[in-house]
């Protein structure tokens, strides 16, 4: 008998159909993935199991007994709890009163804090932490949260414990540590469901994996019976091929013309302790790999070249002359766009619409005596929504109603409005779909395709081989190696990042 069943789970919005008869079975003592490509139903699925959706029809059974989760306080009590990627804690509080936050432990009528602060320190030692219970959340790593939620879980004496990507924002060694603990719930007999868009950790850490499209459940069956491409094609409803995109067939890293046009060139460009001596140049139509761990310095060089920070030494030249940016506004104004990282709080206005969010760094444009042209508006921002293959129909709709694929795409198409010549682009595709990111993919050859510049910043080895022609390494801040991307793999890359050892 499984742990959790869903029979015929079906949840309907206002013209879309987000869960079509959905199905799912969780083992006891085992750790199953469920995946699919953006807007398939599984955040729909999580939030019906957490109590904070109703389904319209199906059923729910825990342990063979039917149950009605109404609210997200029947499904704690139920010995269901989920996890998001955006974490439900008091910052200000530390770790051990947010393991007990909402349930504190009573004696005689009165909290019994230094009970709660005993048992919330148990918990968070059998997970690993090693920081002070007491911390406040604000000063814990986002791994150091996830085991926070964790604990939160098991002092609930939870019995099915969902995690939504929860690997998205951590390094290779927290992503393990972060495993061992799922794999030790699952021996203690919890039932333990894995979202995520990476396959390579399905197969890591899963024993089972359903997969759902258009709300639907389109696969279901052990992890070590079906390949990459089958997952995929069940994923999208057709076989994608993960492939290198440098360009048009038979061109790839080294036939980038050595003589083209540098755009952007830094030379020996310092912020201790975050990067040192760092020099990079970017041609006009290439793509520039910036890979490294965690920690290596990636972001704060890029937001040093956006204008957000301001670097200590060194100098960047654009289109030959000096540059240093004040402010962001600086760097628009000069042609140099920064996609970040987090794109709905540092990339997108996610209230505005579509038509809003692109029109934005380029509103003087359309409003050159203070009033706004809006047709004018209309017609631009369509063009390049309609560039970056995002049906016209969304461009009214609020940002925040879309796929994260598509919200990145957004985000592209704003930058190519602005008509920038240089794109750094942070982890374009995290958290998005396999569909998505191809999309992506193509969409940021095809930039580099028009003759713009492009660097682009990810975690992910075969994405930086996918996409780039050359690669440049850093490591603890300080460039490491540079790879001609026809000639690296993922081995060399990885050994150049990793400190401790040599660039191949």
């Amino acid at each position: 008998m499984a742990l959790l069943a869903l029979r015929n789970v079906t949840k309907r919005y206002p013209g879309v159909t987000a869960l079509d008869a959905v199905g799912l079975e969780v083992e006891a003592g085992t750790v199953h993935a469920l995946v699919g490509e953006n807007g398939a139903g599984k955040s729909t699925l999580l939030k019906i199991l957490a109590g904070a959706e109703r389904a319209d029809a199906g059923v729910i059974e825990l342990a063979g007994e039917v149950v009605h989760l109404a609210t997200p306080r029947d499904a704690l009590r139920r010995g269901i709890t989920v996890i998001y990627q955006e974490f439900a804690l008091v910052p200000l509080l530390g770790a051990d009163a947010n393991v007990f936050l909402g349930m504190e432990p009573m004696r005689a009528g009165l909290l019994d804090g230094a009970a709660a602060r005993r048992a919330a320190r148990r918990a968070l030692e059998d997970l690993g932490a090693s920081f002070d219970p007491s911390t406040p959340v604000a000063q814990l790593s986002t791994a150091e949260c996830q085991l926070v939620e964790l604990a939160r879980a098991l002092v609930r004496d939870a019995r099915i414990i969902a995690l939504d990507e929860p690997t998205a924002t951590l390094s290779s060694r927290e992503t393990g540590h972060l495993f061992a603990q799922m794999r030790h719930m699952a021996e203690r007999g919890l039932g333990v469901i894995f979202v995520s868009h990476r396959l390579e950790e399905v197969r890591s850490v899963t024993s089972r994996v359903t997969v759902l499209r258009d709300g639907r459940r389109v696969f279901s069956g052990p992890t070590t019976e079906t390949d990459d491409a089958a997952l995929v094609r069940h994923m999208v409803g057709r076989d994608v091929e993960y492939e290198r995109l440098s360009g048009h067939p038979g061109r790839a890293g080294a036939a980038v013309d050595e003589g083209s046009e540098v755009i952007l060139e830094v030379r020996g460009l310092t912020r201790k302790p975050k990067f040192a001596d760092v020099s990079i140049a970017l041609r006009r139509g290439e793509i520039v790999g910036l890979a490294g761990l965690v920690g290596a310095g990636r972001t704060e060089f890029a937001r040093c070249l956006a204008g957000a920070d301001r670097w200590e030494s060194g100098e960047v030249l654009l289109r030959g002359r000096p540059f240093r940016p004040r402010t962001p506004r600086d760097a628009i104004a000069s042609g140099v766009a920064y996609l970040p990282e987090d794109r709905k709080t540092q990339g997108l206005v996610l209230g505005l619409t579509v038509r809003e969010n692109t029109a934005l760094p380029s509103l003087r444009r359309f409003a050159p005596w203070g009033v706004l042209r809006l047709r004018a508006e209309h017609v631009a921002t369509a063009d390049q929504i309609a560039a970056v293959e995002l049906d016209a129909a969304t461009l009214e709709r609020p940002a925040r109603t879309l796929s994260g694929g598509n919200q990145q795409k957004v985000v592209l198409a704003k930058w190519l409005l602005a008509n920038a010549d240089v794109l750094i682009v942070d982890e374009p595709t995290r958290g998005v779909d396999v569909g998505a990111k191809i999309e992506i993919h193509k969409q940021l050859r095809l930039l580099a395709d028009r003759g713009k510049a492009v660097l682009v910043i990810s975690s992910e080895l075969p994405e930086v081989l996918a996409l780039a022609d050359r690669i440049v390494v850093l490591r603890e801040g300080v460039v490491s190696a540079t790879f001609d991307a026809t000639e690296a793999t993922a081995e060399q890359i990885l050994a150049a990042a990793l400190p401790g050892t040599h660039a191949a």
